[in-house]
């Protein structure tokens, strides 16, 4: 194999590495947006015209980040999307994605958390150089429902408390200590 050759290959399975990478970004970052009711930044990964299939809701692009806020505000004080296996298949400039999620639901009540696992089914496309999703359906696989009352006991008292929000510490930069007076404490 010639340098030039060995070049070319080397440049070839780093731009399918790159797009990988970029894929799982956006279905993290998508994740990372609902919880966080970040509205700019869930539309950030969705084409106009994509779709999300959640069970027997169905919302296209435009109306999708405020509809997902709206369910999530009508009935959770809290909710946590953990991505977990994500298998990324390439097809050119489509992507055909399985990632496993678990996600935390944390009930209006302030006492109860359901705990839900599932698979997010996801075909991204590459447009102009940008991976984003174009349509998602979602499975549950099984459920459990626990106690939550939990955060609330002496164990938690004083960890960083979620916000809903541009206001949640993980958007601050930079990442800096701060006295237990300053921010929002459980």
């Amino acid at each position: 194999m010639t340098v030039e050759e060995e070049l070319a290959q080397l440049k070839a399975e780093f731009a399918k590495l790159k797009d990988r990478q970029d894929i799982i970004d956006c279905i993290q970052r998508e994740c990372r947006a609902r919880d966080r009711q970040d509205v700019e930044q869930i539309a950030s990964c969705w084409w106009e015209d994509g779709v999300d299939e959640h069970g027997p809701s169905v919302s296209f692009a435009p109306d999708y980040p405020e509809r997902a806020n709206m369910g999530h505000r009508m009935n959770f004080t809290m909710t946590s999307h953990n991505i977990t296996n994500t298998i990324v298949e390439l097809d050119g400039e489509t992507a055909y994605c399985e990632s496993y999620v678990i996600g935390g639901l944390f009930w209006l009540d302030d006492k109860t958390t359901t705990i839900a696992m599932g698979r997010y089914l996801d075909q991204l496309e590459k447009r102009g150089g940008e991976w984003r999703l174009h349509t998602r359906r979602c499975t549950i696989e099984m459920t459990a429902n626990a106690d939550g009352t939990w955060v609330h006991s002496k164990n938690i008292k004083g960890f960083l408390k979620p916000i809903w929000g541009k206001e949640d510490p993980s958007y601050e930069r930079p990442i800096t200590w701060k006295p237990r007076e300053e921010g929002l404490h459980w």
